[in-house]
């Protein structure tokens, strides 16, 4: 069964009085980018590769502060609005401020405390390559979009779900046997770093 998993991607964009009748507060932007490599806590560089949210266009995704509590908007009800193009995953509400939980955050969004968009997620199919110094994954389809968030800082709860990916990646690739030319690059590179 597949993991969730939170990334923090860009800085939302956010205007007051954006609705269709002058009222509302809109926020929009990238979730996630395509192509661009993200330090995941130190630990591994992750990408996205261009398509990898085809499979979850049509997931139900609430819109979330902090990826909890109550949804402020939602794709099933139309208030929010998820799509994918050559950037990223790229999402875009207006927030009823009569809304009491949307009237809490107005201030702290335009201050900017809340200003970074999220989300969680669980991946369908990915890669790792860790013959570099830094193991790099390459997420190619998502399995879940759970949702997107306006957070306050960066969340990498996945971070450890995503260390045990590698794990066992590790463990699979250990299992199984060792071609000549793996060896040959090993035994190279045990060399130039003066290893016997």
């Amino acid at each position: 069964m597949a993991k969730r998993e939170v990334r923090l991607a860009l800085p939302a964009e956010i205007r007051e009085g954006e609705g269709d009748d002058g009222e509302g507060v809109r926020v929009a932007g990238y979730a996630a980018v395509f192509g661009e490599a993200a330090d995941i806590g130190g630990w591994f560089t992750e990408v996205i590769e261009r398509g990898a949210f085809d499979d979850v266009l049509q997931d139900d995704v609430p819109f979330l502060i902090n990826h909890e509590g109550l949804p402020l908007a939602r794709t099933r009800s139309g208030t929010l609005t998820i799509t994918q193009d050559d950037r990223g995953l790229y999402i875009e509400t207006v927030l009823d401020p009569a809304d009491p939980d949307v009237a809490r955050i107005i201030p702290k969004m335009k201050r900017g405390d809340l200003d970074k968009m999220s989300f969680a997620f669980s991946v369908g199919i990915h890669e790792w390559d860790d013959t570099g110094d830094i193991p790099v994954r390459t997420i190619k389809k998502f399995d879940r979009l759970y949702d997107v968030a306006i957070v306050t800082s960066p969340a990498y709860d996945g971070t450890e779900i995503g260390l045990r990916c590698l794990e066992e990646h590790r463990a699979e690739r250990e299992a199984k046997p060792v071609s000549s030319s793996t060896l040959a690059r090993v035994r190279m590179k045990s060399k130039l770093a003066g290893i016997r």
